[in-house]
């Protein structure tokens, strides 16, 4: 704990000077303090609020937010009236001159941020953009629900992080070998190499801009057969339905492009992963015990019948 400590502490040192930098002899928030411009910031993307609301949002002590709202007062840029909802709140807006304070000061911040990132190499900004999120999603803690995710296709490098998450989250949860990120590769670099976009396809599900589930449909030896393959749902992305929802995109998708069967191999060692696929229909057609990835597994096969004997449709 003390070297994380320390290293946060650090961090924030670093971060305070770089913050620094992008005000270094040009009084970027000039006439008013930090606090002030974040005040007017606020004001400027919720048009319609009220102290309190303010006093929440950027935790302040209520005697100094009451300040710098009477000085913005004064200056003419902003109103306060009674709120309509309750006369013991007073709603709070920028005036035209307010929106014209806010509109400066928010050109300053972005011309001098753009400066900074453009010492930043180009090949160097996602990693930037996703350390970022990352310390949001960690610090934040807000909660997330299941509209936050988006199922879309694969981008680059997304083939490659379904290789490396499915190997490195088998060997933390289940002890896999280093032979199971060999299957993984095989399976995704086949795909990559030859695959009909009307037959086989891949799904990416995405939270907060980052990579957190995937899943494939591709074409299966037998005739008239689709194989799901290589589903994987990151833990701090569970409980959201992102297995339901990819497993439900697998069967329409296959559903829609006119195979008769889809079918899937598993172990019986993922439960979770079972009950969805229990849940989509799929019935367990065979079972059988055998020893892959440095361990004795009991391997299971899986079917969903996509067309009734006899149907056109």
């Amino acid at each position: 704990m003390t070297v994380t400590v320390q290293e946060f502490r650090a961090f924030n040192r670093f971060y305070t000077n770089v913050i620094g930098a992008l005000d270094y002899g040009r009084r970027l928030y000039a006439p008013y303090s930090l606090t002030e411009s974040r005040v007017l910031y606020e004001l400027a993307h919720a048009p319609r609020t009220d102290a309190a609301d303010l006093r929440a949002a950027l935790s302040l002590d209520s005697g100094y937010l009451s300040r710098i709202l009477n000085r913005f007062e004064q200056d003419g840029l902003v109103e306060r009236t009674p709120s309509e909802e309750d006369s013991r709140r007073r709603r709070v807006a920028l005036t035209a001159r307010g929106r014209e304070a806010a509109g400066l000061l928010d050109e300053r911040a972005q011309e001098s941020t753009g400066e900074l990132l453009e010492s930043v190499a180009p090949a160097d900004r996602a990693r930037l953009a996703e350390a970022m999120r990352a310390m949001r999603d960690l610090l934040e803690k807000r909660p997330r629900t299941p509209d936050d995710v988006v199922l879309r296709g694969p981008q680059p490098g997304d083939l490659g992080w379904i290789v490396q998450r499915n190997a490195a989250l088998y060997t933390a949860e289940h002890g896999f070998d280093v032979t199971y990120e060999g299957l993984v590769a095989r399976i995704v670099g086949e795909y990559a190499e030859d695959h009909d976009p009307n037959l086989e396809r891949v799904w990416i599900a995405e939270l907060d801009g980052r990579a957190v589930g995937c899943v494939m449909c591709v074409r299966d030896e037998a005739p008239g057969t689709a194989r799901l393959r290589l589903l994987l749902v990151e833990p701090e992305a569970r409980g959201l339905g992102i297995g339901d929802r990819l497993v439900g995109a697998v069967v329409d998708f296959a559903r829609e492009a006119g195979y008769d069967d889809l079918v899937l191999w598993t172990n019986d060692i993922l439960a979770t992963a079972r009950h969805i696929y229990r849940r989509h229909g799929f019935t367990l057609t065979a079972e059988r015990p055998h020893h892959s990835f440095g361990k004795d597994l009991n391997g299971q096969d899986w079917r969903l019948a996509l067309r009734q004997v006899g149907s056109e449709t």
